[in-house]
Order: structure tokens, then sequence, then C-alpha cells
């Protein structure tokens, strides 16, 4: 990713970590002191980046200029894709919807039945629930980009496999790369696990961003377990806590309405 958008996410992480004082009642951050820098001696004590910390590796480029690719040469490209096993069982290859020039992107992980009959991501009772999560968030569906991980239905819904997941990568980060979003929502375990490059339970990844080639990555529950778990509200509140955090970093405003009380 171009150098700009490791800028601006480190902005924007100032900017909430402010806005996070503000709340608390600090006004500022003292600024008294002369910042020297680091005496060399010292420079050993600084502790390794660790996996679990997500450091980025430059992903693979195709070939040409991948900024200047739109989202219809990256389809057009996919083709009538038949790079594994799930393109013997699909009905339609489902690629992404949305806004080409979207600020805040969702990605999940592969189609469903209702996604498979349309050829449309989220569109089935998970894509319902991810709507009401949109909208609480004060956007539109067309405000925002959706995909998946892999393009075509897993047969009977299970999760993507690794030859699958192989596959299908390169158009997902070339689907990222074109539309440049300011931050990114994971949305599951298989989506957070393929992005990031890590095997924590979902549990433990969400709630705080992660680094995805400098841009801000939210891990998060997926739409289909908060419909599994309808009589427990707290997947619910942990998602929208989630969400907050996104609404703040994008300087967007959070809908008091739907806070926790």
């Amino acid at each position: 990713m171009p150098h700009t958008i490791n800028q601006r996410m480190i902005k924007a992480s100032l900017e909430y970590y402010l806005d996070a004082l503000s709340e608390s009642g600090i006004d500022g951050v003292p600024f008294d002191a002369e910042i020297r820098p680091m005496p060399e001696q010292h420079a050993s004590a600084v502790p390794p980046v660790t996996a679990t910390a997500c450091q980025p590796q430059e992903p693979p480029r195709p070939a040409g200029d991948s900024h200047s690719e739109t989202l219809e040469k990256i389809r057009k490209d996919l083709g009538e894709c038949q790079r594994c096993p799930l393109a013997k069982t699909r009905k339609n290859l489902v690629f992404g919807v949305g806004n080409p020039r979207a600020r805040l992107l969702f990605v999940g992980e592969g189609p469903g039945a209702d996604e498979d009959a349309q050829g449309e991501p989220f569109v089935g009772a998970a894509g319902q629930m991810l709507n009401r999560i949109i909208n609480g968030m004060g956007l539109k569906r067309e405000d925002v980009y959706i995909c998946n991980v892999v393009k075509c239905r897993p047969p009977n819904n299970r999760d993507p496999q690794a030859e699958e997941i192989e596959a299908c990568s390169p158009f997902l980060l070339r689907q990222i790369r074109s539309v440049n979003p300011e931050v990114i929502v994971a949305l599951g375990k298989p989506a957070s696990h393929t992005l990031l490059r890590v095997k924590e339970p979902i549990s433990r990844l969400r709630g705080r961003f992660r680094d995805y080639h400098g841009i801000p990555l939210m891990p998060t529950y997926h739409p289909s377990y908060l419909l599994r778990s309808q009589g427990d509200s707290t997947p619910f509140w942990d998602v929208w806590d989630d969400m907050v955090q996104v609404l703040r970093l994008l300087k967007l405003p959070v809908p008091e309405k739907s806070r926790r009380k």
C-alpha cells in the first residue's frame, strides 16, 4: 500500500486516542517536555513486533498498476473462475457489491445459498442482519463495500478450505486495493484469520483494531452468529461496541439511540 495509507492510519489512531481521552475528562496531553531521540544503547530494549501484533507483509501485486485497477477489471480477470473445486458446485460467482470508493469495507467468509442463487453477497438472513448493523451505524448498504474471502459457495455452508482461500485471495487483495477503504471490518473467524494470518478465536480477536497493510481492521462476529444467539443479547452488543470504534475512527457520529444503556 502507498505510504499515505500508513500516514492516514497513524493520524486516525491518534485522533481516536485523543477523543477517548476527552471522553474520560482529560482536556489535553501535556507537551512541555523536550522530545529527545532514544539513545542508541536503549534501542535494543524495544520489543520486536510479534505475530499476534499482525505485522503486515506486502501482498503480492498483480501485473500492471494495481492502484489504478477498477473493480470491473478485477471481475473481468476473475472470469468464470475454475481455479478451485468450488466452481463445480456453485450456481453463481459472487464478487462484491457497494460503493467502489467506500470508506468502510466489510469482508465475510463466503456466499450462502441465497447469495449463490442471486450472485450478490449478504442477501439472505445474515445479510439482513448485516443491513441492520449498517443502518444502525447511520449508513446505508450502498455507502459501504461488501465482499467475501471466497467468491463461490462452499457446500453446506462449511468454512472455506485452504486451497479455496488460496485461489481467491489474490482477487480479494485486489478488491481491497481498488476500493482503498479507510477501515475494514472482518466478519467472523475465517475472514479474520485469512486477512490477519492468525489463529486466535474470534472472541479474542474482536474488540480492537489490527493492521492490514496500513489499513485499520476490526475483527468482529459474523452476522450469522448473531442470528444463532438471539436469545442472548451480549454478542449483539459486542458487535455494536466494535462498530462504535469504527464510527469514531471514521469521525462519524455515533447514533445515541443505539448505545448500550
